[in-house]
């Protein structure tokens, strides 16, 4: 039985709104990286990465139970939980960086990534089969925009909150020889974290009951992302019948991974030119205003003038050009390459995941799970660059490791999201 389609104004509304607060959360991981490296005395870069080694790898680890709880709670319930699963992480993150325990923060970011799995596993198949596919990336690039506006601002405002006079800080506590006086301005630092994190933990709960009771419709994924199936042969049976969603799967890796070398290792890449952390802490920002730019232009342009396919390969072909301008620059230039990969990047994600689950079906949800376990590469990758630059030069790690991947990604807008479909299929947006 249907009822009555909601205004899509208002479902947008909501769903911005939502993409507004995972990226508010999501983008507080480069600030944090400075942080962690100060506040629990880290001598590598590599150790400070477990910020978005923790954080991601639990996408991978969750993304397909996330599957099976939306099969039985339905996406819109699926989202109220992962907000109250992120409330929860947060709530731990705070209480125990506040007491530089290392490993329960990072258990509280990887619960925080566990809420974010379950609502991207929810949200993201829910902008693509709620109108017609071929505009599903007008839509994730609307709320993209949301997502990257909470991501210019909150590594500013953590940045200020947490990390004003780091520079001064870091000279003080090389100059402090007695442990005990050490510890002490230490503590005190961490103690900054505590009330910001205690906020958002009670913002999102708030949040998490009224997604709960909003006008949000549910959606069945069954109905809306129908098969095609052609006359003389039987509908698909398995996951493992549509390469374009494994494929799809490789290229979210990648992507994710690209996109926070871009986002979060930017930080630490400016150091490698000698530039002060006072400075490197806001560069987060600068990449994601970058990325905003791409989604405006993303939401101007997809469908109307060019295919979301076309797009990823231009967008692929420029991630690789600034690349090499960041490799053979150095300086505020080369990092200002790298910001502009946020441009390069912006409108992958709105045409990678509708790309890749086209034509699921009944197996959307779990499909749309294997995309979002994908999202491990912001784990994987930027943890390989932090390991390899401290036995290589930073800026050819850094180039070999973002031509690799925007190659296959470009691969992947060229052919390998038509692997296994012989035809184009479309979705129609229904209620129920």
């Amino acid at each position: 039985m249907q009822n009555k389609q909601p205004g899509s104004a208002n479902v947008m509304a909501i769903m911005g709104l939502l993409f507004f607060v995972f990226g508010f959360v999501t983008w507080l991981n480069g600030p944090l990286i400075t942080y962690v490296k100060l506040a629990f005395e880290l001598d590598s870069d590599s150790k400070a990465f477990m910020v978005t080694t923790a954080f991601y790898m639990a996408y991978f680890f969750l993304a397909l139970p996330s599957s099976w709880i939306l099969e039985k709670t339905g996406m819109k319930k699926g989202m109220s939980l992962g907000l109250l699963v992120m409330a929860i992480g947060t709530f731990i993150f705070g209480q125990f960086a506040t007491h530089r325990n290392y490993p329960m923060s990072l258990t509280g970011l990887f619960v925080i990534g566990s809420g974010l799995s379950l609502l991207q596993t929810a949200s993201n198949p829910y902008l693509s089969i709620i109108g017609p596919i071929e505009s599903a990336a007008r839509r994730i690039s609307i709320v993209g925009i949301c997502n990257k506006v909470a991501g210019i601002i909150s590594p500013m405002l953590i940045s200020g909150l947490i990390l004003k006079g780091v520079t001064t800080l870091e000279d003080k506590v090389k100059a402090t020889t007695d442990a005990a006086q050490r510890s002490i301005i230490l503590d005190d630092f961490s103690q900054k974290i505590y009330t910001p994190y205690l906020c958002m933990s009670v913002l999102l709960l708030i949040l998490a009951i009224w997604i709960l009771y909003s006008s949000l419709p549910e959606v069945k994924s069954s109905v809306q992302n129908k098969q095609t199936v052609e006359a003389g042969t039987k509908e698909k049976s398995s996951l493992f019948e549509f390469p374009h969603l494994w494929l799809g799967a490789v290229c979210i890796f990648v992507y994710v991974g690209v996109e926070v070398m871009a986002g979060d290792a930017i930080g630490t890449y400016g150091k490698g030119f000698h530039i002060s952390t006072e400075e490197t802490k806001y560069f987060t920002s600068y990449t994601l205003a970058a990325m905003l730019l791409g989604y405006l232009i993303g939401l101007f342009t997809i469908p109307k003038y060019i295919s979301q396919q076309t797009a990823l390969k231009y967008s692929a072909i420029l991630g690789i050009c600034f690349s090499g301008a960041a490799f053979v620059t150095s300086g505020y230039v080369s990092v200002f390459f790298v910001a502009l990969l946020g441009l390069a990047n912006a409108t992958m994600w709105p045409a990678i995941f509708p790309l890749a689950i086209n034509g699921l079906g009944k197996f959307t949800e779990k499909g749309s799970a294997i995309l979002i376990m994908g999202i491990a590469g912001g784990a994987i990758i930027p943890k390989i660059f932090a390991s390899l630059k401290e036995v290589y030069h930073f800026q050819a790690v850094f180039f070999v490791l973002m031509a690799t991947c925007y190659l296959f990604i470009l691969y992947y807008a060229v052919k390998g999201y038509k692997t296994g479909q012989k035809q184009q299929l479309t979705l129609e947006p229904q209620y129920t």
